[in-house]
């Protein structure tokens, strides 16, 4: 006698209803994933802005920007700053390196509301075509630039580091925390470590950066 699996199935089905079935089952199951991808309404508000003002390469420029509004956004497309690079976008490339009240941040990683009243230096700031920096100037010499994308970044960088060896701020290759720190070659790779170069110019930036940090030894 055969079992259940091997009697014969008497039941009959249509090919619309099977579609039918197969329609309703889909609905079903996506369902709850289009609730949850509902885009809020505009009873929810407008969008929270707020007003900033930030002295940029010199001049005092007022913003009216959304809040969650990257210092870098703002200057690209707010001040149209495009020498500030946008690479990764979280802080691991240093392409958006620029100068804050001195010191250098990835402008990536920091919203431009936080910085009311700050004094901003980028790339444009720090020299141009006839008057270059000294550090744009060697980095034109050893060809440290390349492709050019992360040179901004790269410069910005190296004023912020050099600064940072002339105060004496020590580094992760420091073995004595209190004695003034020696720019090596070392040293400085283990000091613009957060600048990624995908040409591979590092020789070249080592030496346009070794360059200008010997002429203010």
């Amino acid at each position: 006698m055969p079992n259940a699996m091997e009697r014969p199935c008497n039941l009959t089905i249509s090919r619309r209803d099977l579609l039918k079935v197969g329609a309703s089952v889909a609905t079903v199951g996506a369902a709850p994933a289009a609730s949850a991808q509902t885009a809020p309404s505009a009873s929810t508000g407008a969008v929270p802005t707020a007003k900033v003002s930030l002295e940029v390469n010199g001049q005092t420029r007022a913003l009216d920007v959304d809040t969650r509004t990257t210092l870098l956004d703002a200057l690209r497309e707010q001040l149209q700053l495009t020498g500030t690079k946008k690479g990764c976008d979280h802080g691991q490339c240093g392409a958006c390196t620029v100068i804050v009240d001195g010191r250098r941040i990835n402008s990536c990683l920091t919203l431009a509301v936080m910085h009311e009243g700050a004094k901003v230096t980028t790339i444009e700031g720090l020299g141009a075509p006839g008057r270059l920096h000294p550090l744009q100037a060697a980095f034109v010499k050893h060809d440290g630039y390349q492709c050019g994308y992360c040179t901004p970044g790269q410069i910005c960088s190296a004023v912020g580091m050099l600064d940072e060896v002339r105060r004496g701020i020590p580094s992760h290759l420091s073995a004595d925390l209190t004695a003034r720190p020696l720019l090596s070659a070392d040293e400085l790779r283990e000091r613009m470590s957060g600048n990624i170069c995908r040409c591979g110019a590092y020789s070249n930036i080592v030496d346009a950066i070794t360059e200008v940090a010997g002429s203010r030894a």
